[in-house]
Parts: C-alpha cells; structure tokens; sequence
C-alpha cells in the first residue's frame, strides 16, 4: 500500500518525525555508544570525591556501578528462570481464546483499516 501513512513520513505525528533519525543505519549503534560513554563519565566521576558509606565497600571506587551491573544481569537471569517456571504454552487458553482469529465465522467479523485517512 504505497503512500500509506505508515510509508510516508510526512504524514507521521510531529514526535515520530522527529524520531526518524533512529531509523537511519547506525543510529542504534551511535545511542549505544552515548549510553557506553554516559556510564563511563558517571563511574569515572566517582574517582574525584571523598565518600562517606556505611560499609567499607560502599567506599570503594564505581562499587555501586558494578553492583548495579550484577544485581541487573541476576534479575534478568532470575527472570528466565522464573519464564521457565511459570511460563504456559501459547495455546494454553485452548482455541476458544479471544485471541484466537480462527475460531470466528468470517461474516461476523467487521475489518477495518485505519491506515487511509
């Protein structure tokens, strides 16, 4: 469907033309690389003041920014684990679901298509 909304960005709200930059090759790599450089500056400044923790390893230089690191990679392992557990089948709510296309007669389902303005 050529000059659909969805293809033409002119026709796009204002926010989401000014976010088409992120659709340029290498414009993922260039927010990695400002969130890499962002934590490297927020770790490497916590080398130039005096720190005053509770425990002494709360004095040791970037500890909060390797803690935060491991405490985030265990949860997000924690949650797989958890996925594993607790995770049922697509199918589970059988082929009545409400998400289940097929299981509605054709002539009682209303399309519509809301890319033609």
């Amino acid at each position: 469907m050529a000059g659909s909304r969805k293809d033409d960005p002119d026709k796009f709200p204002p926010l989401g033309q000014k976010m088409m930059w992120l659709e340029k090759p290498g414009s993922v790599a260039k927010v990695v690389i400002g969130l890499v450089l962002a934590c490297a500056l927020v770790v490497l400044a916590d080398f130039f003041y005096e720190k005053h923790g509770h425990f002494a390893e709360e004095e040791v230089e970037g500890f909060f920014a390797m803690f935060g690191f491991v405490m985030f990679t265990l949860l997000v392992l924690a949650a797989r684990g958890l996925r594993v557990l607790v995770g049922e089948r697509e199918d589970y709510y059988g082929k009545k679901a409400i998400d289940q296309e097929e299981s509605y007669p054709e002539d009682q389902i209303e399309i519509k298509d809301y890319d033609d303005d």
